[in-house]
């Protein structure tokens, strides 16, 4: 007996009735363009739109394009696979309430619609409004600002030492702006391997690094310090990028702990000409003009095994963007690196280009380093550490000349002046509260000190950036250095050079010039701004806490073929080293046999079994009992070991 459709789900009106009231937020969209054909009213209200059935998502929200929201819904319709999101931060315009853009955040899932064939049909989608809920323990996180901030005094000395090893700050230059993110792993070995660093060069070019070490925790963190140390070094005396890439391969060769570390080494020069080396690292990305390149690689694999180097050049446009970054943020769980690497691409596009969050006022690299880093771990979360390091060719700011009446009254206009154009340089904080008070004090003492002997006396201040990062400012006056009147000697002793000692503090050189025509104080500080180190939960809210638990390893025989062969499934990470280690030592009989390795299954591989597959390998190689990689076209084996240049077999 056939039931009646209605006696199962009721009559039109009641459902829709039951479906408009509803308080979760409930969409359904139809075929292939993902027409609207329902909306509840909570969906409606929650969007501030009453006009939707009848548009596609694109058509409907063009405000959020670029916020991986939309995109999301489109990709469930191809796999047919569900997709969730928690405490996601949405901005959109709320046109219908007049709120105009908001910020508010969601819990959702995408799902597909299937037809009676299971054939994808359409998508579903419901959602819950929680900005109340996140805007509640934002209010609690900062109320409990000071616990944290004494819960950060005790976190374990690992982390601290990674945040030692690595550059206090990244350099502000004249035409080319800086910055960087690192986000920690998550765990209690949390400190890694990667690094990062700016170093200006005496000609006004800027060297670009961003490093691996294998493994993670003290001894990674050490290693890590120590190549970054001598790669710093040989840049600022040669600025050669061949020569510097040497002297860490050298030092590679050398430990066990630095071997196998990657690296990406950049010089650009103030025309945007730039050499790069890529040793066994991932290749620099360009963005600019809403798109992105990756620049070929430059050929060589990880420091000391063996490779030979090669140096190559490419070019940055005036707004361009130069990306370097470490592979911890296109192998994350669940994407397979090639689609991650254009994932990448087009997140970064989006952020160079501001199409997605709005951020006014925050610099192109700004967004490169923070909004990308956001977007590609929010719905995978991360595994590995991540690091991103970005430049930007800019117009150089114009030195700044002021000529001011020799009185107290220029204080004022020094202060505003000096802070607009400090702003426009891009200094960071600290730099522009101590040069405040240093160019102040320097002023103030021109005007107590060093009067004017004529009625139209002057003081003048000159402060210009060097190519260096250096930035000098002097403040001259055109008076005799007088002595204060003072009611005492004693009184005039303890007052006398004290604002001249407290702009010397402040700097990292102070020099003071008096002539018979006037007094010129000049005071030189390097400027930088702080590069952001992170962890998962100060990127965004709506990330997955780390990668998971870690997968197995398993490693299986197969007798069937002629050769001495075995297939490897699962994940080859910090995870499962040791067990990779003692199976090859195993099967090889500690390297005296030959062997095969089918990576086929192999779901990552991480920078500690390149390592121990290239050991492997050249121990073969001595002995004389080769150990022969396989990884078919395609697979996240061959991707990574066409990376490092460890030689397989592609099929």
């Amino acid at each position: 007996m056939e039931l009646d459709p209605e006696r199962l789900v009721g009559g039109a009106d009641a459902v829709r009735a039951v479906f408009e009231g509803l308080p979760i937020m409930l969409a359904g969209l139809d075929g292939p363009e993902l027409v609207i054909v329902a909306a509840n009213a909570a969906y409606r209200t929650a969007m501030g739109r009453e006009q939707l059935v009848g548009l596609t998502p694109w058509e409907a929200f063009p405000d959020i394009v670029g916020q991986q929201t939309i995109e999301m819904v489109y990709r469930v319709y191809r796999t047919g696979r569900p997709e969730s999101g928690v405490e996601w931060r949405v901005q959109f315009d709320r046109h219908a309430t007049g709120e105009g853009v908001v910020e508010a955040y969601f819990d959702f899932t995408t799902a597909p619609r299937l037809d009676d064939k299971g054939n994808v049909v359409g998508v579903v989608l419901f959602a819950h409004d929680v900005t109340d809920r996140v805007r509640q323990r934002q209010t609690a996180e900062r109320k409990a600002a000071e616990a944290e901030r004494r819960y950060a005094e005790a976190r374990e000395v690992i982390t601290a030492l990674q945040r030692q090893l690595l550059p206090p700050g990244l350099p502000v230059l004249p035409s080319v702006r800086i910055a960087g993110s690192y986000l920690l792993a998550d765990g209690a070995d949390a400190s890694g391997g990667d690094w990062f660093d700016a170093v200006p060069l005496a000609d006004g070019r800027v060297g670009l690094v961003v490093g691996d070490v294998v493994g993670h925790g003290v001894a990674a963190s050490a290693a890590m310090g120590r190549l970054r140390a001598v790669l710093r070094d040989r840049l600022e005396e040669t600025g050669d990028v061949r020569t510097a890439v040497a002297a860490v391969d050298r030092m590679a060769r050398r430990g066990r702990d630095t071997h196998a570390a990657t690296v990406c080494v950049v010089v650009l020069d103030q025309g945007g000409d730039f050499e790069y080396c890529t040793a066994g690292h991932p290749p620099p990305l360009v963005a600019g003009a809403g798109q992105a390149r990756y620049v070929p690689l430059s050929g060589g694999g990880p420091l000391g095994t063996g490779s030979t180097h090669a140096v190559a050049t490419d070019r940055l446009d005036p707004g361009d963007v130069l990306l370097l970054y470490s592979d911890g943020i296109v192998e994350r769980p669940g994407r397979e690196p090639a689609a991650s690497s254009v994932e990448l691409a087009q997140v970064l596009a989006d952020a160079v280009a501001d199409t997605g969050y709005r951020t006014p006022g925050l610099p192109a690299v700004e967004r490169a380093t923070a909004l990308t880093l956001e977007m590609m771990i929010r719905t995978t979360g991360h595994a590995d550490d991540i690091t991103l390091l970005a430049a930007q060719r800019v117009a150089p700011v114009d030195p700044l000349h002021l000529t001011l009446p020799g009185d107290l009254e220029v204080v004022r206009a020094v202060r505003r002046a000096l802070l607009a154009w400090l702003v426009e340089l891009g200094a960071g904080e600290q730099d522009v509260v101590a040069l405040q008070h240093a160019v102040v004090e320097l002023v103030t003492n021109a005007v107590e000190h060093s009067r004017p002997d004529r009625a139209d006396g002057t003081i003048t201040l000159d402060a210009a950036l060097a190519a260096d990062g250096v930035l000098r400012i002097s403040v001259t006056d055109d008076g005799r250095w007088l002595r204060r009147c003072s009611t005492t000697d004693q009184d005039f002793h303890l007052d006398h050079g004290l604002g001249l000692a407290m702009a010397g503090g402040l700097a990292d050189e102070l020099h003071i010039a008096r002539t018979t025509h006037g007094t010129t104080a000049t005071l030189h500080r390097e400027l930088s701004r702080p590069a952001r180190l992170l962890t998962a939960d100060q990127v965004t809210s709506g990330a997955p806490a780390g990668g998971g638990e870690p997968g197995l390893l398993l490693v299986l025989d197969q007798p069937q073929t002629e050769d001495n062969r075995v297939a490897l499934d699962g994940p080859l990470d910090v995870t499962t080293g040791a067990q990779l280690t003692a199976e090859l030592d195993r099967l090889t009989l500690g390297g005296s046999h030959e062997l095969t390795v089918d990576l086929t299954g192999v779901t990552h591989v991480a920078s500690v079994a390149v390592a121990i597959l290239h050991r492997a390998v050249e121990r073969g190689e001595r002995n004389r009992a080769p150990l022969w990689l396989y990884a078919p076209a395609g697979s996240v084996a061959d991707h990574v070991l066409t990376l490092v240049s460890l030689e397989h077999d592609r099929g």
